[in-house]
């Protein structure tokens, strides 16, 4: 059996599903996180193709290189692939395993009292209204708990799914002897960075700057964005507070005499819209660039994410195997 590589500490699970680039959202919310707990944490990451099939099985012929380009956003914004383990879901089939011997305890009325349930049945339609779909966070534990991870990174809107897991827990203890510890949320607090248009910011609307944008686009996306709409013209007074444009310049750390300045002037109309943005504009690029520039070295070298990748998935396997073993001993199967 291979060797974990990892030392006797706590572990963190945590995962994406690869269902496009990762935008400027990822890069001020989960990513830093993910990058911190590594200096705590035995830390699992995982690129969550199984849970990308619950609403999106019909569409899956990008999935495999949008897995590897995440990886790539992932490593290049900080993530360590020598410390941290980092594994395609799918290619650890103890995921499915324990999911399937977890789904022989957990009552229907726990899966269909989940929030997101219902909830993106409407937005997404009965398409998704699927076994698998329903059965999302009996697989979501069985990812957390095949690594015994006592700790799991979520926002606040998350915690009614990890509760489950708990629940789902303490019911396979309780029938079979204490096998997993319940996992605990370390909150992670996650700006509200709105999208370029001033609503969510969601590959869906179309209003994100990819991690991995060139620099023209980030330039003319950040030329688009929608600013204080009571100010037409130059010598309209301004209003920061208003103004989607101003929050960014304090999501990416704009001095705070450079922040005042551009207050003061937006709001006596000596600093316009387009020099407000410019200046934005080459902020964002200053935080960009070198994580482009590394994620490109790194996919330029062919089949590099792919070993990472392989390498995370036998390091990821030596821990799933023996708890699978574990989890069926307790059983008695």
């Amino acid at each position: 059996m291979p060797e974990t590589k990892l030392s006797p500490r706590e572990r963190v699970f945590s995962g994406m599903r690869p269902t496009g680039r990762l935008h400027l959202g990822h890069l001020l919310g989960a990513l830093p996180n993910w990058v911190r707990l590594q200096d705590e944490f035995d830390c699992f990451y995982c690129v969550a193709d199984l849970h990308a099939l619950t609403t999106r099985f019909d569409n899956t012929s990008h999935m495999k290189q949008d897995g590897i380009e995440m990886v790539a956003d992932w490593i290049a914004a900080g993530i360590d692939e020598d410390r941290s383990v980092i594994f395609r879901q799918s290619e650890v089939k103890e995921h499915s395993e324990l999911a399937l011997l977890l789904g022989m305890i957990v009552p229907v009325s726990w899966l269909e009292r989940v929030p997101s349930y219902k909830e993106q049945i409407g937005e997404l339609g009965q398409r998704i209204a699927t076994f698998g779909f329903l059965g999302y966070p009996v697989l979501q534990t069985a990812d957390i708990i095949l690594y015994k991870a006592r700790r799991v990174p979520v926002g606040e809107d998350q915690l009614s799914h990890l509760e489950l897991a708990r629940e789902i827990v303490r019911r396979f203890n309780g029938l079979y002897g204490p096998v997993f510890p319940q996992p605990r949320a370390i909150l992670t607090e996650t700006p509200r960075l709105l999208g370029l248009d001033g609503r969510k910011m969601s590959k869906s609307y179309g209003n994100t700057i990819d991690i991995a944008e060139a620099p023209e686009a980030v330039r003319s996306k950040v030329m688009s964005m929608f600013t204080d709409p009571a100010r037409q013209r130059l010598s309209d007074k301004g209003h920061p507070d208003r103004c989607n444009v101003f929050s960014y310049h304090r999501f990416f750390e704009a001095p705070a005499a450079e922040v005042d300045e551009i207050d003061k002037g937006c709001r006596a109309a000596t600093i316009g819209c387009t020099e407000c943005k410019a200046r934005l504009a080459d902020r964002i690029l200053a935080v960009l660039d070198p994580i482009r520039e590394k994620r490109e070295a790194l996919l330029a070298e062919p089949g590099r994410v792919e070993a990472i990748l392989e390498e995370g998935r036998s390091r990821a396997q030596a821990v799933a195997t023996e708890v699978l073993d574990e989890a069926c001993a307790a059983i008695g199967i």
